[in-house]
């Protein structure tokens, strides 16, 4: 993937069909600027309407300190309501395009994620997190709510009543809490989040690539639907790959004992 000069992000392949993202901007723990909106939007949509040869994305951040802080609060003083209306846009376009982006996305919480920064993770399709690092939706002791998701996502992984507790309370909690509540897929030591979840995007872009990417929209939009609409949904997800090259690929290299290559068509 082209990308023009990036200012809030670093992108970097990791093997042929992995793309490293990159919260960058350590020196505010991450935290989530103007900028920084309008290039994971672009990011996101690229990776959505032209993916390449990118078959799984991983999203983590900068330094050891934290994942993402949340969003900017220093741009943010004395904003108008208008500008602070337009920025967040900005920021409801971004949620949308990672949730629905076809690529999946894992998040590797190098650190904390507070905020915007933990509602940007909770977009992902899963997450690893480093353990001993503290994470929270705090947007009520700042006069607001969570607005990227927070309140949709964090319930549907934790439940309503834990949900509501940490939201309504804005009480910080650990990667071993949201690990026991099932909120984190995996802890990981200091230092190997990252390496951890590289290892699992691998495995992912080994996969032939359309099937993972309708797997992924028959579970994300099949839960929302009722069971039966949602079969219905994943059968006609399954009908798209039956004619495709990597079916008869895939079919092709079991029965010839070899791994097989795919193509993505």
């Amino acid at each position: 993937m082209s990308f023009a000069q990036l200012q809030t992000l670093a992108l970097e392949p990791a093997g042929a069909h992995v793309l490293v993202v990159t919260l960058n901007r350590p020196e505010v723990m991450n935290a989530i600027n103007t900028q920084m909106g309008r290039e994971l939007l672009d990011v996101w949509t690229r990776l959505t309407v032209d993916p390449g040869e990118v078959r799984c994305a991983v999203l983590t951040g900068a330094g050891e300190r934290a994942f993402c802080a949340g969003g900017d609060l220093k741009e943010r003083d004395g904003m108008s309501d208008e500008a602070w209306r337009t920025q967040h846009e900005l920021f409801e376009r971004a949620a949308v395009a990672l949730t629905e982006c076809p690529i999946p996305v894992i998040a590797a919480l190098n650190g904390t994620a507070y905020g915007g920064g933990l509602e940007t993770a909770l977009s992902c399709d899963f997450i690893y997190a480093v353990r001993g690092a503290r994470f929270a939706l705090s947007e009520v002791r700042l006069g607001i709510i969570p607005g990227g998701g927070g309140t949709q996502n964090l319930p549907r992984a934790v439940g309503e009543r834990r949900a509501k507790e940490l939201i309504l309370t804005a009480r910080p909690f650990t990667a071993e809490e949201g690990h026991q509540w099932g909120l984190f897929n995996r802890l990981c030591e200091p230092g190997k989040v990252l390496a951890e979840a590289l290892e699992t995007a691998g495995a992912i872009a080994d996969n032939a690539p359309l099937s993972v990417r309708q797997a992924k929209k028959s579970i994300h939009y099949g839960l929302q639907m009722d069971f039966s609409t949602a079969y219905r949904f994943e059968i006609e997800a399954y009908n798209r790959l039956v004619t495709t090259e990597d079916r008869l690929e895939g079919v092709r290299a079991f029965n010839q004992k070899r791994k097989p290559v795919f193509r993505g068509r």
